[in-house]
């Protein structure tokens, strides 16, 4: 059996079935190291405590073996593969945020759809202000990027009998549910997307993919949600939509992040913004659990780990 420390960011003892091979320290964020970094073999970052915190022992894991995220995106882990010993290896979470953040897609787009945040506002004046507003039945619905998250969008989109969903990802493959779509096809199906769900991964090749020509094939009032990163989006190219009133948007996350008191998105018309929350539920911590342990069953028996995304001393 693996022995050696394993750093959380939760009380150990509130995790059940953990292997009592290994000796866990509790972890996160705090100034002070719970013991020598030098001693860690397993590495659970803490979670959305920013990337400052998130890399700040590395440097001193010299026996580091597996560091592992709480969160689906890993980019802000990419500067540290270069201070993790070679082979060492970097996981996400794989599908732990599925179900809590495409619960938030779905509660995003039926929220702008219904016209919620005006209902609340007029609510506010004491106003009763009855409007006909746009369903998400029969609207077609393209998902980018269609991993776990996109998946537990879809699953959760077909009861509402949209007209269609319109699958894109890096590379067309098919489905038991109809085809994906390469993301070189976007030009000619955007024109065909009433409401765009946006859940692809911050990487190289998408960010900012959501600019102006993106934007400007869409179709007059679609409505665009974010649930993946605030990057995946040109900001400016989406205020100069909206503040026409062309284009609506309900946005999880923003670019910048957090998004400033005085920026203008928080004024833009037909734009719902909630604070990064999509897997801030109380989904989050039974299933950060149950894939901890999982983990580190794996990893305490020799295993490899799963939701492995990157390889120390190797490019990635």
């Amino acid at each position: 059996m693996t022995s050696g420390d394993v750093w959380l960011p939760f009380p150990p003892d509130e995790i059940e079935g953990l292997p009592a091979s290994l000796v866990y320290r509790r972890w996160n964020g705090e100034e002070e190291f719970p013991a020598d970094p030098a001693d860690c073999v397993f590495y659970a970052v803490p979670y959305m405590k920013g990337q400052r915190t998130a890399l700040r022992p590395l440097e001193r894991m010299s026996r580091l073996r597996v560091a592992q995220t709480l969160t689906a995106g890993w980019e802000h882990m990419v500067p540290g593969l270069g201070l993790m010993p070679a082979g060492s290896l970097l996981c996400n979470a794989g599908g732990l945020h599925d179900t809590s953040t495409a619960e938030l897609a779905l509660a995003l787009i039926l929220a702008a759809q219904r016209g919620i945040p005006e209902a609340v506002r007029a609510g506010d004046r004491g106003a009763w202000e009855p409007a006909l507003r746009p369903s998400l039945a029969d609207r077609t619905v393209l998902i980018l990027g269609h991993g776990g998250i996109g998946r537990a969008v879809e699953d959760r989109l077909i009861p509402f009998e949209p007209a269609g969903v319109i699958r894109v990802a890096t590379t067309a493959r098919t489905t038991p549910r109809g085809p994906v779509h390469a993301v070189t096809e976007l030009d000619e199906l955007l024109p065909r997307a009433e409401i765009v769900v946006i859940c692809t991964p911050l990487t190289d090749l998408t960010r900012g993919l959501v600019d102006g020509d993106f934007l400007a094939r869409l179709p007059d009032g679609a409505l665009v949600v974010n649930v993946a990163r605030g990057a995946v989006v040109d900001t400016s190219a989406l205020l100069a939509e909206v503040g026409t009133g062309r284009l609506r948007a309900a946005l999880d996350v923003t670019d910048p992040e957090p998004l400033p008191a005085d920026h203008p998105l928080w004024r833009a018309p037909g734009v719902l913004i909630s604070p990064h929350v999509g897997g801030a539920s109380s989904a989050f911590r039974p299933r950060a659990d149950r894939l901890l342990r999982g983990q580190l069953a794996r990893f305490a028996a020799g295993e490899r780990p799963e939701f492995v995304v990157a390889k120390a001393g190797t490019g990635g």
